[in-house]
């Protein structure tokens, strides 16, 4: 498997993601994997807020939580734990490195994003078969340290689903399940880096296990992703009654 990252300019407010897409990715090989970092589409998208004395980002957070935990235990890292878009992350996803002094949302509509830029690199590159994954960066409990997470995709199965085949020694898995989604979003974050690098973009060649597509997620395989909160593993958690709905304007 090859990974690239791929250097751009500053990517400033108003930008457009297709014509940087045309400018530093214009070339593409069938079942290529384009690898996006979800902060350019949001600064193209305008989804920032300047910081300031006025902007209260605690309740920009809770306005753009579908649940959140309000806790003074988690003040030490000035964060809220949060769900967006059923991902369990922190604030809401809203970031401030790299912002230039502004507090940096996720795009709107991510799963609609990733559509358009899948059809627009098969339409304007002539390949039939491409994946794309819009990353973002995420912590693992009890582990320092981030990795990417993929927030949207299309172009490929989302996961492979190991249940009811044998393991080496013939006992079935019961549960496994590889996120195709996120081990791309790994991927493709790890090469594109958390710094100054300045490489939002990542091009992956030649992934194993990756079942391409030409049709567009389907509203079963995006929630097959999902893990409702009373079947998740980490159910002591994300049953805590201390969750709150969030989306108050």
């Amino acid at each position: 498997m090859f990974v690239q990252a791929i250097k751009t300019h500053i990517v400033t407010t108003g930008e457009n993601i297709f014509d940087l897409l045309d400018t530093y990715v214009p070339l593409l090989k069938e079942r290529d994997v384009i690898a996006i970092t979800s902060k350019i589409i949001a600064i193209c998208e305008g989804r920032v807020v300047a910081m300031g004395k006025d902007v209260d980002k605690k309740r920009l957070i809770i306005t753009e939580a579908d649940y959140y935990i309000e806790d003074p235990n988690m003040s030490k890292y000035n964060i809220l734990l949060t769900v967006k878009n059923g991902n369990l992350v922190a604030s809401s996803g809203i970031d401030e490195s790299n912002g230039n002094g502004s507090y940096i949302f996720w795009p709107e509509h991510p799963d609609k994003t990733a559509v358009d830029i899948w059809n627009h690199i098969r339409r304007t590159r002539h390949i039939r078969h491409a994946g794309v994954v819009i990353t973002d960066s995420k912590t693992t409990p009890l582990r320092w340290g981030v990795t990417g997470f993929g927030i949207a995709w299309c172009g490929f199965k989302p996961s492979k689903d190991y249940t009811k085949t044998p393991d080496l020694f013939g006992r079935p898995f019961v549960y496994e399940q590889t996120s195709i989604v996120d081990s791309l979003a790994g991927v493709g974050a790890f090469a594109m880096g958390e710094g100054n690098e300045q490489t939002p973009l990542a091009i992956i060649r030649d992934a194993p296990h990756v079942t391409y597509t030409d049709t567009v997620p389907t509203r079963r395989e995006k929630d097959g992703l999902r893990i409702a909160f009373k079947d998740d593993i980490y159910a002591p958690l994300t049953n805590s009654p201390l969750w709150k709905k969030g989306g108050q304007k």
